[in-house]
C-alpha cells in the first residue's frame, strides 16, 4: 500500500473494513471454459492473499519416464478429453483441491477502545453463478443493478464478538445475531464509542438474483442486531461510498433515492451516430481503460445506478434527508461532527476516460443539512500526462486536519499537473477553517520541489509532509510546525524510495477522542518529541521489523522492539495503547504484534511495557498441515552484469537434495523496474515468513513434488537517463538464466524440467523468455497478460513513452512479434471479462492465433465471467487442472532435447552439479553441458 493511502486510511475516525476481493458463482448452468489446443502436425481444436489479510500426481522422481513423448501425451490426452464429451469444468488432483477447498481463517477487527475483537467470517471460493450475475459495465466500474452496489463484492458470513482482558486473553464468543440466515454482511464498522457496530446486510431473491443492501445495527454488548432504517423501503446505495458514524448514535448514509423511478428504457434505435471530435486539437493521451461509457444511454444508467440520497440516521429511529440527490463519491463529517464535506461527480461525462476523471464537486454543509459553501468544482480531466507523477489540475486531497475540530486541507499543483514541466515549486499544501473569517485567506503549510504523497498529522507543533518523485525515486519527509508561524520546515528524512536499507520506518499513529488518528508522541523524562517509527527493517539478510523510539528534534533512536532474527518473523500490527489523548508514557506502551515462521502460520500478539510481557491472543490451526513440512530458503545468487538476485526456494516435504534425484520445477516471477543496480541488489522479504499459499499459488504444486522458485528477482535497470525498458530483453534473459543456473547447480531442479510462468506482467514476461531463452525453460503457463506493446500506445506499466516516441522498444519487448520464435509448449489462460488497463482479453486471442500461425504447442483457456484475477470455484479448479495438466505432460515427462534438435539445431541446455551424482543418466559433467558464458 502506498504511504499517502495509509495516510490518509489513518485519519478516518472509524475506518471501514476493506472487501475481500470475492469472486464468484450462474443463473444458469455456466458455459466451459474455451479451450484451444495448437499441437505440430494438428489442426487446432477448440470447445466451448497476507500474512496480514486477516486483520480485517506429478512425484519428483528424475528417471527416465515410460510415458509417451509429450506431444503424443497431451494429445491422447486432449482426444480422451474431447471423446468423452466432457465440455465442463475439470478438477485438479485430490492433494491441491485440499489445500485451496482449506475454510478461510477469518478477518479481525479491534474496537476503538482496543478492548474487544471481532472475528468475522469468511465462506471459502463463492461459485461461478455469482460472478454469472447480470452487470452493468459504466464509466470504469462494474455494477450490480439488483443490489445497487458494486458487482463481485466479497462478504462475511458472520460477526462473532470476543472481549479482550486485562490480561491480553480473550473471553468467550458471543455472535452477533438477528439478520436472516445465508445473509451476505459488508462494510462492517465500529461505532465511535465502541457500543455499537454498523454493517449492511443482502439476502440473495428467488433465481440467484442479488437482493438490494440493508444497514444494520448491532448492540455490542448483547450482540444484537436489527435494521437501522424502520422503513423496509430505505436501501443502501454502495456505489460508491456507503455510510459512516457522524457520531456515537448517528450515521450519514447514501441511500438509493425513493423517488427514483423505473430504469430508463434502453432505444431500440439510436438518435444518431457516435461521435467523439478533437477538432481543438488538444493533445489528449490516455491508456487503455476498460468499462466505459459507450452512449447517451449508459450514461443515464450510470446517473440511475449512482445517484444517491444522503441520510441521517440516528439508532432512536430519526431520520432526515441531506442535501439533494447527486452522485456522492465520498462522505466525509469533521472531527468535531459539525460538518460534512461531501464529494460528488456530475456532468459532462466522458468515453475515453473512468468516472475518477469525471467532473468533480467537493461542498461543505453542516450535519443538520445546511449548505456552507463549495470548495471546488473540477473540470473533465481527460488530459492528464502519461507521464508518471502527473496528476489532475486544482485542488486534490482534501481531507479533514484529524488534531483540529475542523480545519481542512489540501494540494494545488504548480504545474498545471504535467510532471515534464519543470517548476519550482511543483506543489503547495494550504489549510483553512472550514468557515472562514471575512477576508481570511488560506495558509500555506508548505511547499514542495518534488509531488506530493501526503501527510501525518500530530498536533500544532508537529506534522509530517511526504513528497516524491518517481523518474528519479528521490522521497523526502519534512517536519512542519503547522501552527508556529515562526517555525520553518526542515528536512528529516532524504533518501530513494528504492533503497529499502535505508528505509526509517512510518510513525505509529493513536486515536484521538475525537475519533481520529494522529501520530503518537511518547513521553520520556527528557523534554524532547519522541515518535515510535515502525519498520520492516531490511537488511542483506532479509526483513528485521522493528519499533524505534525517535527523536524528532535530534534524529536520535533507540531500538525498543526487534523481530527475532533466527527462527521467527514478527511485525508490528498496531499501537494498542491509545486511549487517552497527550503523550503516552513509554512504560505503559503496548503493541499488536505478528508472529509467524517457515513452517509456523501467523499468529497475534500483545507486547507489553515495561517487561515487554509476551501475551498470545490467536491460535489459528495450520490452513494445510500436509506441506507443515516444507523446505524454504532465501536463496542469493548473481547476474552476468554483477547484480545481486535473491529468490525463495522450496522443496516438498521429505525431500533431501543430498540423497534425492533433482525434481521438476516451476519458476513463477514478475519483473521490477530499478534506477539503479544497488537497489535492484537489496534483499527485500524474510526467509522466516510463512509461505501464504493462495488460491492459484505456484506453491500448490509442492504437493504435487514440485521444487518451486518463487520471486526469484528480475529487474529492469535504467540508471541515469538510460530507460529500463530500452534494455528490457537483455535483462529479463539475464535474469532467468541467473536463476536457472542456480537452481541446477544446488542439485534441485533437473535442468530439462524447468517450467516458467506468470501473471499480468510475469505473464507477459513468460512469453518473453520462452521467445528469448528457450534453452531454459520446457514449457510455460502465461495468465492474464498482455504480449502486443502496440495495443498499449500510450505507455504501459512503468513505461511513459508513447509507441512513437519508442517505437522500437514497444516493438522489441512485444512477444507477439516474436511468436515465430516460441518453440517450447505455452498455455495461455485469460479472463474473458477482464478489466485491468492493458491485459484485454484480445491480447491472448491474437497471440494465440499468431502461435498457430507458426504452428507453435500452444493452448489457450479462456474463463467465462472472469475478470484479471480469477475468483469462482469452478474457473479456479480448472485452472488448477488445466496448469497440472500442462505440467504433467511437458514438464514433468518433458523430452525438450529431441524437441529442440528438432526444432532448433541451437538449442542448450543446462547441467546438474551438486547433488547425487548420477542424474538421468548423465555423469556428473553432464555429456551435453556448455559453460555458463556459452548459454546465450
Amino acid at each position: 500500500m502506498s504511504s499517502i493511502s495509509i495516510l490518509h486510511r489513518a485519519c478516518l475516525r472509524s475506518a471501514v473494513l476493506p472487501l475481500l476481493p470475492l469472486r464468484a458463482p450462474a443463473t444458469l448452468r455456466p458455459p466451459p471454459p474455451r479451450r484451444y489446443l495448437r499441437l505440430p502436425g494438428r489442426s487446432a481444436m477448440s470447445c466451448a492473499a497476507s500474512r496480514l489479510s486477516h486483520i480485517a500426481a506429478a512425484t519428483g522422481a528424475a528417471g527416465e519416464s515410460n510415458e509417451p513423448p509429450p506431444a503424443a501425451s497431451a494429445a491422447a490426452q486432449e482426444d480422451d478429453y474431447l471423446s468423452s464429451g466432457a465440455t465442463g469444468y475439470r478438477l485438479p488432483p485430490k492433494e491441491i483441491q485440499d489445500i485451496v477447498d482449506a475454510p478461510p481463517l477469518p478477518v479481525l477487527s479491534f474496537s476503538p477502545n482496543k478492548d474487544k475483537i471481532l472475528f468475522l467470517k469468511r465462506r471459502a471460493l463463492p461459485p461461478l453463478s455469482d460472478l454469472a450475475k447480470p452487470e452493468e459495465k459504466l464509466a470504469g466500474i462494474r455494477i450490480d443493478g439488483h443490489s445497487n452496489t458494486r458487482s463481485r463484492m466479497s462478504f462475511y458470513t458472520g460477526i462473532c464478538i470476543h472481549n479482550l482482558l486485562d490480561d491480553g486473553t480473550l473471553g468467550p464468543e458471543k455472535e452477533v445475531h438477528g439478520y436472516p440466515d445465508g445473509a451476505r454482511i459488508n462494510f462492517v464498522t465500529w461505532s465511535l464509542d465502541g457500543r455499537h457496530l454498523s454493517f449492511s446486510v443482502q439476502v440473495d431473491e428467488e433465481d440467484n438474483k442479488s437482493g438490494k443492501l440493508r444497514v444494520w445495527v448491532a448492540d455490542v454488548e448483547s450482540g444484537e442486531a436489527r435494521p437501522l432504517f424502520k422503513s423496509p423501503e430505505i436501501y443502501l446505495n454502495a456505489i460508491f461510498d456507503s455510510f459512516v458514524w457522524v457520531d456515537n448514535c448517528t450515521l450519514l448514509v447514501c441511500t438509493i433515492p425513493m423517488t427514483r423511478g423505473a430504469l430508463p428504457p434502453k432505444p431500440s434505435v439510436p438518435s444518431g451516430p457516435k461521435i467523439q471530435s478533437n477538432e481543438s486539437r488538444n493533445v489528449v493521451q490516455v491508456r487503455t481503460f476498460q468499462d466505459l461509457l459507450k452512449d447517451e444511454y449508459d450514461a443515464d444508467l450510470f446517473d440511475y445506478y449512482a445517484t444517491s440520497q444522503l441520510m441521517l440516521a440516528s439508532l432512536d429511529g430519526t431520520v432526515k434527508p441531506i442535501g439533494p440527490p447527486a452522485v456522492y463519491t465520498s462522505i466525509d463529517p469533521s472531527p468535531d461532527d459539525k460538518y460534512l464535506m461531501l464529494s460528488s461527480i456530475h456532468c459532462p461525462y466522458s468515453y475515453i476516460v473512468p468516472c475518477g476523471r469525471f467532473p468533480k464537486k467537493v461542498e461543505l454543509w453542516t450535519v443538520d443539512g445546511k449548505f456552507i459553501r463549495e470548495l471546488c468544482d473540477l473540470p473533465l480531466a481527460e488530459d492528464i500526462p502519461i507521464a508518471t507523477s502527473s496528476v489532475r489540475k486544482g485542488k486534490r486531497s482534501i481531507y479533514w486536519r484529524p488534531d483540529k475540530p475542523s480545519t481542512l486541507y489540501w494540494v494545488e499543483t504548480q504545474d498545471g499537473g504535467d510532471a515534464k514541466v519543470e517548476v519550482s515549486p511543483r506543489d503547495i499544501v494550504y489549510m483553512e477553517n472550514a468557515e472562514p473569517l471575512n477576508g481570511e485567506q488560506p495558509e500555506i503549510l508548505h511547499k514542495l520541489d518534488l509531488r506530493y504523497a501526503g501527510t501525518s498529522w500530530c498536533d500544532e507543533s508537529l506534522a509530517l509532509v511526504y513528497e516524491s518523485w518517481y523518474k528519479t525515486r528521490k522521497t523526502r519527509t519534512w517536519v512542519v510546525s503547522p501552527d508556529k508561524k515562526d517555525a520553518s520546515p526542515r528536512i528529516l528524512f532524504d533518501r530513494s524510495s528504492e533503497d529499502v536499507y535505508s528505509d526509517p520506518g512510518s510513525p505509529m499513529m493513536r486515536r484521538t477522542a475525537m475519533g481520529t488518528y494522529v501520530i503518537a508522541k511518547i513521553k520520556k523524562q527528557d523534554r524532547s518529541t519522541y515518535i515510535l517509527l515502525n519498520g520492516m527493517g531490511a537488511t542483506p539478510e532479509g526483513n528485521v521489523p522493528f519499533l524505534d523510539l525517535f527523536d524528532v528534534n535530534t534524529g536520535s533512536k533507540e531500538r525498543i522492539w526487534e523481530s527475532d532474527k533466527e527462527k521467527y518473523f514478527e511485525a508490528v500490527v498496531a499501537l494498542m495503547s491509545d486511549k487517552t489523548d497527550g503523550e503516552l508514557p513509554l512504560d505503559q506502551l503496548k503493541i499488536l504484534t505478528s508472529k509467524e515462521s517457515k513452517t509456523e502460520n501467523t499468529q497475534y500478539y500483545l507486547q507489553i511495557w515495561p517487561e515487554k510481557k509476551q501475551v498470545k491472543i490467536t491460535n489459528f490451526p495450520h490452513p494445510y498441515p500436509q506441506l507443515a513440512s516444507l523446505y524454504k530458503e532465501m536463496i542469493r545468487y548473481q547476474r552476468k552484469d554483477g547484480v545481486q538476485l535473491t529468490a525463495n526456494l522450496y522443496l516438498p516435504p521429505g525431500y533431501d537434495p543430498s540423497k534425492d534425484e533433482p525434481l521438476p520445477c516451476l519458476v513463477w516471477s514478475y519483473p521490477g523496474e530499478f534506477k539503479s543496480k544497488d537497489a535492484a541488489g537489496q534483499v527485500r522479504g524474510s526467509p522466516n515468513e510463512f509461505p501464504g499459499i493462495g488460491a492459484t499459488s505456484p506453491l500448490l504444486w509442492l504437493a504435487r513434488g514440485f521444487a518451486i522458485l518463487s520471486g526469484p528477482t528480475i529487474p529492469i535497470i535504467g540508471e541515469g537517463d538510460e530507460e529500463a525498458n530500452d534494455r528490457y530483453v537483455e535483462q529479463l534473459v539475464a535474469s532467468a538464466e541467473a536463476a536457472v543456473e542456480e537452481v541446477v547447480r544446488r542439485g534441485v531442479a533437473h535442468p530439462d524440467k524447468i517450467a516458467v510462468g506468470g501473471h499480468s506482467y510475469g505473464a507477459f514476461m513468460t512469453a518473453n523468455l520462452l521467445a528469448h531463452a528457450s534453452h531454459l525453460f520446457c514449457c510455460g503457463i502465461a495468465r492474464s497478460g498482455a504480449y502486443n506493446r502496440t495495443l498499449t500506445p500510450f505507455g504501459f506499466q512503468n513505461e511513459d513513452r508513447t509507441l512513437w516516441e519508442a517505437t522500437n522498444t514497444y516493438v522489441e519487448m512485444s512477444p507477439f512479434m516474436s511468436a515465430n520464435k516460441i518453440k517450447k509448449p505455452i498455455l495461455l489462460i485469460h479472463g474473458e471479462q477482464d478489466n485491468n488497463s492493458g491485459t484485454l482479453t484480445m491480447q491472448s486471442d491474437r497471440f494465440f492465433n499468431a502461435l498457430k500461425g507458426h504452428g507453435a504447442l500452444s493452448r489457450m483457456v479462456i474463463l467465462p465471467f472472469e475478470s484479471h484475477g480469477y475468483s469462482a470455484r469452478e474457473s479456479i479448479m480448472h485452472v488448477l487442472w488445466e496448469t497440472d495438466r500442462w505440467l504433467q505432460n511437458y514438464c514433468v515427462n518433458s523430452t525438450s532435447k529431441a524437441e529442440d534438435s528438432a526444432a532448433d539445431s541451437e538449442s542448450k541446455t543446462l547441467s546438474a552439479s551438486g547433488g547425487s551424482a548420477a542424474r538421468e543418466g548423465l555423469s556428473p559433467e553432464g555429456s551435453s553441458s556448455v559453460p555458463r558464458s556459452h548459454l546465450w
